[in-house]
């Protein structure tokens, strides 16, 4: 196991899984990974390996005999009969027939209904009567002459979810791990593997989370298909609820007038709309103004009578076309039905997920390591949702007066909420505070962005804040770094041509140096970040260079040292072809597998030389700067290396990230052009 593994084991014994698992005894069973998981959760709650594979043995056998798939629900119903079998897990639903004053529930699997459930049983378990929870469930068969007596009889019912749980507990062992351990941790517990994601990335991961631990919180995802921007919702919790295809009536989402029954906003943490995007969805306007009221108050009206529920709101759909192309064009809520394209609607959203930064999910980005049983990250949360931590960064940070109430409420919320997941203790440092509070700005500014291009009522406001030393820091989106050109706020048409793929940060140094040749200067990179290339970067630098001197202690493994062949191709571009350039890398030697690590340098060197570039390395062990020296009198400071791009699929040949560096996500990072 890694370290990480280990202390999670230590700290958190009988409450994590191995992530893999999941997959392992799934087979054809169509339930949430939460389910799942609470079985491996009672079996392979372990680090060993015999017991974990006994566990595994044992959660398979379960699932085989007591799950119901729909297309064995009839042998499943005549091992009912026969005695066979009684315990089942289905999904089971409940509704009041008012008629015989009773409670009938619907097995979603078993294919059986009107069966009767003691009132006892639904007041203990109320979200039995909205939309339906995973069970374990005893049931009989005893046919009786009368034809409206239903044979079917329910001896005890157990929704799938922890029983109890030890918050105290869970706050002592949190003090053991360090903010960035914390932080993969939870990163494995939603499944994922950390070493995929930057800092940012994580972050953006964890915002999906904050809709279960803070009441009324609303949040937007858009972005391309497969990034998995439902399945925290579909998977995560049993306190969630998701609704496919985005279309909900005003009875199922808030309130019955005919029977007075509450909807879903009563009894679920979190009600998500999938597939919310799709400017052809019909839409139920008298929908969309109580939604409007519920989001902004958190009341809804009953006839004369208002009623209030604490549920947040996810909408999460699909877009179409580029960043680019949407600020070009349109606004970044563009793909939304007309009805929700509404400046009242969206500005009771608190936080903008900008879905576009978020890769398409890749196998090498699950995890095996371990990770909270969800179950129990999913106590965690609820356990927080009456608490507010928005004043943690009162004494130290300032929110700018211009800031709205409304603005500051959404970044207050998103503040808190990310503390109560990171720092449930309360003990983060000023830096990492100001961080999570430059995020949460940065989240509302881009809803408020939008709001000024769909309605030019809404008036500017500077989204800044003061700092422990009394400066005033200004927050801006990735969007409005990377596309100044076309990142208006006004919706007025921008007459010069657009330049999308510069970021505003290269565009003293590097645009100069196109121009009239190279200069001094500094270079800012953000986290996720698009359109940097070792040509925009390196190549009027290194243009003319004779010999070239890098030193980078991290060119090891495999995408180390393509970072260091594309440097050599951007060389190559550059390069006279009557002209020679020797290019020496100052490195450090591989400890475990130095004989790849040859092998990689003596293929560069052979496929070079035919072009004039003569590639030739030293091993030192002391060096930890990294930069470029070349003998035309620059030295180019890196503080990450070659090592500026985030992870990309290296082995899909036709993946546009692997055939084109300026469509890949940066890690954040900077450079430093000296003349010497």
């Amino acid at each position: 196991m890694s370290p990480l593994d280990k202390k999670i084991n230590e700290h958190f014994g009988g409450l994590v899984v191995r992530k893999d698992l999941v997959k392992a005894v799934k087979g054809n069973a169509i339930v949430p990974s939460y389910v799942l998981e609470y079985l491996l959760g009672q079996y392979c709650a372990t680090s060993d390996e015999d017991s974990i594979q006994t566990g595994i043995e044992t959660v398979k056998e379960i699932l085989a005999k007591h799950y119901v798939n729909r297309s064995e629900a009839g042998l499943v119903r005549s091992q009912i009969r026969e005695k066979k079998l009684r315990k089942i897990i289905d999904r089971i639903s409940v509704e009041l027939n008012d008629k015989e004053d009773v409670y009938q529930a619907t097995f979603a699997n078993l294919g059986i209904n009107k069966v009767a459930v003691p009132a006892s049983t639904v007041k203990k378990h109320q979200k039995l009567l909205v939309g339906g929870v995973w069970c374990i469930a005893d049931i009989e068969y005893q046919h009786d002459e009368d034809e409206k007596t239903v044979p079917w009889i329910l001896e005890s019912l157990k929704p799938i979810q922890l029983s109890s749980f030890d918050f105290d507990g869970y706050l002592a062992s949190r003090k053991q791990f360090t903010t960035e351990e914390w932080i993969d941790t939870l990163i494995q517990s939603i499944g994922f593997n950390p070493d995929s994601f930057g800092k940012r990335s994580k972050l953006l991961q964890l915002v999906r989370l904050i809709p279960f631990c803070e009441r009324n919180y609303n949040l937007i995802e858009l972005g391309p298909k497969g990034t998995g921007k439902s399945h925290v919702y579909s998977e995560f919790s049993p306190h969630g609820m998701l609704i496919s295809g985005g279309e909900v009536t005003v009875p199922k989402l808030f309130v019955n007038n005919a029977t007075g029954s509450l909807g879903l906003v009563g009894y679920w943490d979190c009600v998500a709309f999938d597939e919310f995007a799709g400017k052809a969805k019909r839409v139920d306007k008298a929908l969309v103004d109580i939604m409007k009221n519920y989001m902004a108050n958190k009341t809804f009206s009953r006839g004369i009578e208002t009623l209030g529920a604490e549920a947040s709101m996810a909408f999460v759909g699909n877009t179409q076309h580029t960043v680019a192309h949407m600020l070009r064009h349109s606004d970044l809520f563009d793909e939304l039905p007309t009805k929700y394209h509404d400046s009242a609607f969206l500005d009771r959203i608190h936080f903008f997920i900008p879905g576009w930064e978020v890769d398409i999910i890749r196998g090498d980005m699950f995890t095996s390591d371990f990770g909270f049983v969800v179950d129990y990250l999913a106590e965690i949360l609820k356990q927080q949702r009456s608490f507010d931590y928005s004043h943690l960064y009162a004494t130290k940070l300032q929110l700018s007066e211009q800031i709205s109430t409304r603005d500051r409420d959404a970044i207050n919320k998103t503040f808190s909420g990310l503390i109560k997941i990171i720092f449930p203790n309360q003990d983060a440092t000023n830096e990492e505070l100001e961080e999570l509070l430059v995020f949460a700005i940065e989240g509302r500014k881009r809803v408020k962005d939008q709001l000024m291009r769909i309605d030019q009522t809404y008036a500017d406001v500077r989204f800044a804040y003061t700092n422990p030393q009394g400066e005033e820091v200004v927050v801006q989106t990735l969007e409005e770094n990377q596309y100044p050109a076309i990142y208006y706020k006004s919706g007025e048409s921008d007459s010069e041509p657009a330049e999308p793929s510069t970021p505003a940060q290269l565009a003293e140094p590097v645009k100069k140096a196109e121009a009239s040749g190279p200069e001094e200067g500094h270079v800012t990179v953000k986290e996720n970040q698009r359109g940097i290339e070792f040509d925009t970067l390196f190549g009027a630098y290194v243009a003319g260079a004779t010999k070239i001197v890098l030193t980078d202690p991290y060119i090891r493994i495999f995408h180390q040292a393509r970072n260091l062949m594309e440097f050599i191709e951007t060389v190559a571009r550059v390069k006279p072809d009557d002209e020679r350039v020797e290019i020496e890398l100052i490195t450090s030697e591989e400890e475990f597998s130095s004989e790849k690590q040859l092998e990689f340098f003596e293929k560069i060197q052979k496929s070079c030389l035919p072009i004039g570039i003569l590639f030739s390395w030293t091993f030192e062990s002391t060096i930890h700067a990294r930069h470029i020296v070349t003998d035309t009198g620059w030295k180019i400071l890196l503080d990450r290396g070659l090592d500026v791009f985030q992870k990309y699929d290296a082995n899909d040949s036709f993946a546009i990230s692997n055939r084109l560096q300026k469509h890949r996500s940066c890690k954040a990072f900077e450079v430093t052009y000296l003349r010497q």
